[in-house]
């Protein structure tokens, strides 16, 4: 049974709350996380808690829950040379490498004669989220 401490191998469907696919891991390898461990949202481990492997659960997060809400403050405007040419366009998203060698998405979100707003807000920011998950393992 799911619980603190214990191993978890998961598989999931991602919607958006119009019934948007996102993301899915069925087929592949499965999620693998230490429940407790706020590897996985706080309020997914709180749903998933007590399930048993085989067990299946639709899972619904408000955006607060997920990636919260989008952020104004999370928008920064810079000058347009500092923006390859090819990304100057709204709707591109940049790859910006972290120090630890993780690669984070950050969205144009308007192009100015001089200048190009960027949008560091997670892509799925103020999205309503559902996982359909299936218990693959408990250890």
């Amino acid at each position: 049974m799911i619980r603190d401490g214990r191993q978890v191998s998961l598989e999931y469907t991602l919607f958006l709350s119009d019934g948007t696919q996102v993301d899915s891991n069925v087929g592949e390898d499965p999620l693998v996380f230490v429940h407790g461990s706020h590897q996985v949202f706080p309020a997914l481990e709180v749903a998933l808690t007590g399930l048993k492997p085989g067990d299946t659960k639709q899972i619904l997060l408000q955006a607060e829950e997920a990636y919260g809400p989008v952020l104004s403050e999370a928008y920064k405007e810079v000058e347009i040379e500092t923006i390859p040419e090819k990304y100057r366009y709204a709707g591109a998203v940049l790859g910006v490498q972290d120090p630890a060698g993780g690669v984070y998405p950050i969205r144009v979100h308007e192009v100015r004669p001089d200048k190009v707003v960027l949008d560091f807000n997670h892509p799925l920011a103020g999205q309503s989220l559902r996982f359909d998950v299936k218990v693959v393992d408990v250890i």
